[in-house]
C-alpha cells in the first residue's frame, strides 16, 4: 500500500512538472496578484527623530579653552581634551592641577573622546583631517597625564571617534565625513560601530540610523558610551542632542533608533560620571563658550523604548 502511495505521489509530481508553462495572460493576472498582496503589507515607520520632551538640568560648567574636543571624569577630576592637549581640574573648585600639551605637528594630533577605567585615561585618536585615515588607542596615567601605552589601528577605513569596553568586548565608533577629511567617493554615512574582542578583531559591526545621521551635518558622531540600563548613548558633532541607541532587536545591521534627550552643550564627545550613580551625570563641551559643562540627564522611560 505504501508503494502504491508513493508511486501515485511521484506520477502526481512528473505531470505537475511536465505541465505546460502559463500563458502571457495568466502571467500578467499573477503578477497583479502579487503586486496587490505586495502593496497591502505593514509599513516600517519612517525614520524620524521622535522626541519624548527628556530634557537634561545643567549643575555646573568651568571655562577650559583647552577643552574643544571633549572631557572625561572620575570621582574627584575631571579631564578637558583638546587636539593634543589634557588638562586635569578638581571637580569641586574647579583648579587646575595638571597639563600636558603635545607639540604641533607632532605625533598626537587629534584627540577625541575619552574615559577614566582603572586609574587610567583612555581616548581615542586620530590623524583627522589627514588622509589616508589612522587611527590609534591612547592610554594615559590620571595622575600624570603621562602616556602609559598606545595601541596602534594603522590605516582604517573611518577615523576613531570613540571607544570603549563594555560587557566583555571592545566597542569603537569609526567616523567618516561628507568633506574635510572624508574619504572621496564615501560620506558619512559609512560611519559605523564596531564590536572587537581583545585582540581587536572585529566581530561585528552595525551602521547609524538614518534620522540620526541627518543631524550630523557635514560631519559624524562624535561621542559614545553605553548606559547602565544597558542603551547606547551618542553625540554628533555641532547639535545639543544626546541620542539613544540600542542594537537591532529585529535583525538587520542598523542600530536602533529609541529617543533624544536634549543637553546643555553642543555635541563633540562626553562622558558619564559612574562616580555619581545612581544619578545620571554626564560631563560634555561646549566648544562655542569654551566651557565644560556637567549635566543630569532623565531616565528613559520603559514606553520610550518601544
Amino acid at each position: 500500500m505504501k508503494k502504491t502511495i508513493t508511486c501515485v505521489l511521484a506520477v502526481a509530481l512528473i505531470e505537475s512538472a511536465a505541465a505546460a508553462p502559463p500563458s502571457e495572460a495568466e502571467m500578467v493576472e499573477r503578477q497583479a496578484a502579487y503586486r496587490a498582496w505586495y502593496a497591502g503589507l505593514p509599513s516600517a515607520p519612517e525614520p524620524v527623530l521622535i522626541k519624548h520632551g527628556l530634557v537634561a538640568r545643567e549643575l555646573g560648567r568651568w571655562t577650559v579653552p583647552e577643552a574643544n574636543q571633549g572631557v572625561a571624569v572620575d570621582a574627584e577630576h575631571f579631564y578637558g581634551i583638546g587636539n593634543f592637549a589634557l588638562v586635569k581640574h578638581r571637580k569641586d573648585t574647579g583648579e587646575r592641577v595638571a597639563e600636558r600639551i603635545g607639540l604641533k605637528g607632532g605625533p598626537i594630533v587629534h584627540y577625541n573622546g575619552g574615559h577614566v577605567v582603572d586609574r587610567r585615561l583612555v581616548l581615542a585618536h586620530s590623524n583627522f583631517p589627514h588622509l589616508p585615515m589612522v587611527s590609534s588607542l591612547e592610554i594615559h596615567d590620571v595622575d600624570t597625564l603621562e602616556l602609559v601605552r598606545s595601541h596602534s589601528f594603522g590605516i582604517r577605513f573611518g577615523s576613531l571617534t570613540w571607544a570603549e569596553r563594555h560587557e566583555g568586548f571592545w566597542w569603537a565608533c569609526f567616523a567618516n565625513y561628507n568633506a574635510r577629511g572624508g574619504i572621496p567617493g564615501f560620506d558619512q554615512t559609512w560611519t559605523y560601530l564596531g564590536k572587537f574582542d581583545d585582540d581587536w578583531q572585529m566581530l561585528e559591526s552595525w551602521v547609524f540610523p538614518p534620522q540620526v545621521v541627518a543631524t550630523w551635518h557635514d560631519s559624524s558622531s562624535s561621542g559614545g558610551s553605553w548606559g547602565d540600563d544597558g542603551l547606547l548613548y551618542v553625540t554628533g558633532h555641532d547639535e545639543p542632542e544626546l541620542y539613544v541607541l540600542r542594537l537591532p532587536t529585529g535583525g538587520g545591521s542598523v542600530l536602533e533608533y529609541v529617543t533624544t534627550i536634549e543637553v546643555p552643550f553642543e555635541g563633540q564627545s562626553w562622558a558619564w560620571d559612574r562616580s555619581a550613580a545612581p544619578r545620571r551625570v554626564i560631563y560634555g563641551i561646549s566648544r562655542r563658550a569654551k566651557d565644560i559643562v556637567a549635566a543630569e540627564i532623565p531616565e528613559v522611560p520603559e514606553r520610550s523604548r518601544r
